[in-house]
């Protein structure tokens, strides 16, 4: 990443090496993964992508580029959030984000989620922004919305997810809507 982001209590920053082992620990949680697409099998895995992520920047299109979502003050890791930036529109960008169980129920991924989408806006200019979430994972559903992403789209049995088809609720919001409901 160019940059850090900084909020109240997050310093968002490019996954470095030192994160490995705790990136591990929490997608490796099937809690955690249980909606997830990237369950990385080893740590070596994530030192391997991480180490990828030295060759290309948050606006890479068709690389997913993933921010450690540290808490400030402590330098823990709380969990991440991914971007992709569309190989065939790089205005659109897809997100994801993901939280260790003992960070969740306390804001974080909100205050994330914000900034990020105020960075991906505001100062990279992008044009939409969209999640894609299995509905039966309700946490993540009213976090998209609670940051006012609004659903687009609901598509019945359209993946084939860890060995069953799967629903896919597509959120989104869009530059504009972004500005107005942030006064910018």
């Amino acid at each position: 990443m160019d940059s850090t982001i900084l909020t109240e209590r997050l310093n968002i920053r490019r996954l470095e090496l030192p994160d490995s082992e705790a990136v591990f620990q929490y997608r490796s949680d099937p809690l955690i993964s249980r909606y997830q697409n990237w369950e990385p099998e080893s740590v070596g895995e994530i030192q391997s992508f991480i180490a990828g992520l030295d060759k290309i920047c948050m606006d890479t299109p068709g690389q997913w580029y993933q921010l450690g979502l540290c808490v400030r003050g402590s330098g823990e890791l709380a969990g991440d959030c991914g971007i992709h930036v569309q190989v065939h529109d790089p205005r659109q960008v897809e997100i994801g984000i993901t939280l260790a169980r003992g960070f969740q129920g306390r804001g974080f991924a909100t205050e994330a989620l914000r900034a990020v989408l105020g960075h991906l806006f505001s100062t990279l200019g992008k044009h939409r922004v969209f999640g894609s979430v299995d509905p039966r994972n309700a946490p993540s559903l009213a976090l998209l919305e609670r940051v006012g992403m609004r659903r687009e789209a609901h598509f019945v049995e359209s993946l084939w997810f860890k060995g069953g088809w799967a629903d896919d609720v597509i959120y989104a919001m869009l530059r504009r809507e972004y500005l107005a409901e942030n006064n910018a």
